[in-house]
């Protein structure tokens, strides 16, 4: 008998396997241990998720649902996906007659196209907050040129936005409700700093019978500690995403109603949401990152992991006063979350120069619309956010230091363009400048990166 081994069916560890690739992913783990990320939707996967993520469950195929599968052998595979569901219900205080909950989209994106799919008419109507407001791409988001998101071409959508103030327009909203009339209002945003009045919307949507759906894939750890308002008590569908505040690997979760009553009819959602996702949109569930989810589930059903969020918001404040101190605005003037959305127009640079450098000095974040905007290349804002840095350790006496450190990258910045816009380009020539960055002023900020990546290391 051929050894398979022997022939080379099965390679070794990815070290010897394939060192090239390898090599590569050491270099992104040495990026992520000297850099401070403060990406709003990034955060540090539990090891056990990750574990899971790398068993032998990536091999098996399950398409269908427990108890309806179309291939066998599913025992394990099926009791792992029945604990996911029990601790995503358990973590939100649901009751499982009332709530049923999908634990297989691959992604939020995806999850979000089911929902629509689920509930909406091929090119029925849909609204959501628009993206320069802080709405997400898939939400319906489109210019007036051009249909950017599947979710506005296959269905009409209309955006709301937030006022001049940075806050949601309800009564905007309202009226832009009244003259659409979609069949979903959505609600839950990706860059948005302030919590949501579940209790408003729901009375709006149900002037003609709308489903209300909660995207809360930014806030859903917030929500599970009872530090922002519960979407459940409201809502009609809630989704969220796995891997931002509850650390888990990239994936997402569609709770729903079982059934909810619409205009004198009984809807089945459970049918509905499930059959969506499979086998209309979906072939067979990630079993390995079931798992993952998961194990990150049971975690943040702990004590340990409410004093992780309480902290999470601690620090985004904290961060969100020592940035108004040095003269730096806030859109909304605060912050209920994780994140903060700081308004640049007023010091002469935009995002994409302070994203730009802060990269090179080791700070991860990103540059983001502030509503007005015209161009996503080129924003007048960055969004902050604390889930990461508070993971490795970070308390209030360090997000003075990381306020001062953005300070200083913004004051770099102001010297460097001398308020005018640059190009990509043009920045990338900017930080590959050796003069400029072995300036004194660049080499202090850099330093105090390092003293604070190196003070709260990550995965020991």
């Amino acid at each position: 008998m051929t050894d398979a081994r022997e022939k080379g069916f099965w390679t070794g560890p990815l070290e010897m396997a394939d060192p090239e690739l390898h090599a590569l992913i050491c270099g992104e783990v040495e990026r992520q241990k000297k850099t401070i990320n403060l990406i709003a939707s990034e955060n540090y996967a539990h090891q056990s998720a990750m574990e899971a993520c790398g068993s032998v469950l990536t091999n098996k195929y399950s398409e269908g649902r427990v108890g309806e599968r179309y291939y066998g052998g599913t025992h394990w595979v099926d009791r792992i996906e029945l604990l996911c569901q029990k601790r995503a219900l358990e973590l939100f205080g649901l009751d499982p007659d009332v709530w049923g909950v999908n634990v297989q989209p691959y992604s939020g994106s995806p999850a979000n196209f089911a929902i629509y799919t689920a509930v909406v008419p091929p090119g029925g109507r849909i609204m959501g907050l628009d993206l320069p407001s802080g709405g997400h791409l898939t939400h319906g988001y489109k210019t007036k040129t051009r249909k950017i998101s599947a979710s506005s071409v296959y269905f009409d959508s209309r955006p709301y936005t937030v006022g001049s103030n940075g806050l949601i327009d309800y009564e905007g909203l309202e009226k832009t409700f009244t003259d659409f009339l979609p069949h979903i209002l959505i609600c839950g945003y990706s860059a948005y700093s302030r919590d949501i009045d579940y209790k408003r919307l729901q009375s709006i949507a149900g002037r003609n019978g709308a489903f209300l759906f909660a995207d809360i894939s930014h806030i859903s750890p917030l929500v599970a500690s009872g530090l922002m308002n519960s979407p459940f008590e409201h809502c009609d569908i809630v989704m969220t995403t796995t891997q931002k505040g509850l650390r888990g690997p990239r994936g997402a979760l569609i709770f729903y109603r079982r059934a909810v009553a619409k205009n004198g009819e009984t809807v089945d959602l459970d049918a509905r949401i499930n059959f969506a996702v499979f086998p209309m949109l979906q072939g067979g569930p990630h079993n390995h990152t079931i798992a993952g989810i998961a194990s990150a589930l049971l975690h943040a059903g702990t004590p340990e992991f409410a004093e992780y969020t309480r902290r999470v918001v601690e620090n985004s404040r904290e961060l969100c006063s020592r940035l108004q101190s040095l003269g730096l605005d806030i859109l909304t003037g605060g912050t209920d979350n994780h994140m903060l959305l700081v308004d640049l127009r007023s010091t002469g640079v935009d995002g994409a120069a302070v994203e730009h450098m802060c990269d090179a000095l080791g700070i991860s974040l990103n540059r983001n619309a502030i509503v007005g905007d015209s161009s996503p290349l080129s924003p007048s804002g960055i969004r902050v956010g604390t889930y990461a840095v508070t993971a490795r350790g970070f308390g209030p006496e360090e997000m003075r230091e990381v306020g001062d450190i953005i300070g200083g990258v913004v004051k770099l910045c102001r010297e460097m363009t001398g308020g005018r816009k640059m190009s990509k380009a043009d920045l990338h020539k900017v930080t590959s400048d050796a003069r400029v960055m072995g300036s004194e002023q660049v080499l202090v900020l850099r330093r105090r990166v390092c003293a604070l990546a190196e003070a709260y290391p990550i995965y020991e």
